[in-house]
């Protein structure tokens, strides 16, 4: 194992200090002066950037591509519209086309993309049938291109044929929960179809992964796992600037799990690459935060999400796009001295 870096976010004012300071991958808040070097032998040293060679501090502080046109040197916001009957939040909320166009409208001056998904994969849920999907999600991205609604979409998929289809019916890029482990063919098409993925950890699937989930190193074990991934991706051909990360918050990890993964998101710029963070309306904000039912989890997706600008998160997966976008926009106006 290679030595793993971990920045140390600051947001404000920039100083120099020894070695000078760098953004944090691309952020135009977000900065640091001193790393962890993280040894293979378990050994931590605080360095100063200046102890970095050149591709650490690519990794580190280079401004990432843009995404859908969308330049990624502040938080943007990707808003869940999920057209499913059972996902753990709002399932049945917007099965029906007419309600989904209405929502991907008001989606459309709140966020930066729209994330549209027709499988729930909330612990215990179980595979929905091919045909199903289809029928669920291609034809709301036609619908919402219909009304003129052009936010980038992506697709929240684990299916080649799935994330085809929407594709076809004007969706820009596939958001794959499995990191291609499900469908491998979603790779070739991705490769095929030059358009952004996002490739998320998970241990287990959603109908197993929260029955008992166990690591030694949770932040290592999710890191190597996303390199693996990356590697694997490029090597079916896909770019090495179309991929995206996402830590996976709730997909086969526990309350401490997923804590330790949030006080550490900035050990995942030394992927190199975007990252992305799905924590909205969690069960691990409702348990410590008190709140049970999963639309009453407002002030605590606020909280992870600020949390994340914070730590160089390139984009936020939320369900509340007005709120987070009103909280992100006093985050960026408190703390931008240019």
């Amino acid at each position: 194992m290679t030595p793993r870096y971990r920045p140390i976010p600051r947001v404000g004012a920039r100083s120099g200090g020894h070695g000078g300071s760098l953004p944090l991958a691309g952020s135009r808040l977000a900065w640091f002066n001193t790393v962890e070097r993280h040894a293979e032998d378990g050994a931590v040293k605080v360095i100063s950037p200046g102890g970095l060679n050149g591709a650490g501090r690519a990794r580190l502080s280079a401004r990432r591509p843009d995404l859908c046109g969308l330049s990624l040197d502040r938080p943007r916001v990707m808003g869940i519209l999920n057209v499913t009957p059972d996902s753990f939040s709002d399932g049945g909320d917007f099965v029906r086309i007419e309600a989904a166009v209405a929502r991907a409208r008001r989606m459309a001056q709140e966020a930066d993309i729209i994330d549209i998904g027709g499988e729930s994969t909330r612990p215990g849920a179980e595979d929905v049938d091919l045909a199903e999907e289809i029928r669920r999600t291609a034809p709301v991205i036609a619908a919402i291109r219909a009304a003129g609604i052009t936010t980038p979409i992506s697709i929240d998929t684990r299916k080649a044929r799935v994330a085809e289809a929407a594709l076809d019916a004007g969706a820009d890029m596939v958001n794959d929960v499995a990191a291609f482990t499900h469908d491998p063919e979603l790779a070739a098409l991705c490769a095929d179809r030059d358009v952004p993925v996002c490739l998320m950890h998970a241990k287990g699937t959603p109908a197993d992964m929260q029955k008992a989930p166990a690591y030694d190193d949770v932040l290592g074990e999710v890191l190597g796992f996303l390199e693996e991934r990356i590697d694997y991706a490029v090597g079916q051909g896909i770019a090495h600037a179309r991929i995206i990360t996402d830590p996976g918050i709730g997909f086969g990890k526990t309350q401490e799990h997923n804590l330790t993964l949030l006080r550490n998101l900035a050990a995942f710029h030394d992927l190199g690459l975007p990252v992305l963070l799905g924590a909205s309306r969690k069960r691990f904000i409702g348990e410590i935060g008190g709140a049970p039912a999963a639309k009453d989890r407002l002030g605590g997706s606020l909280a992870v999400a600020l949390h994340a600008a914070f730590e160089g998160v390139h984009i936020l997966r939320v369900h509340d796009t007005y709120e987070t976008t009103q909280a992100l926009r006093l985050f960026a106006a408190l703390h931008d001295d240019e």
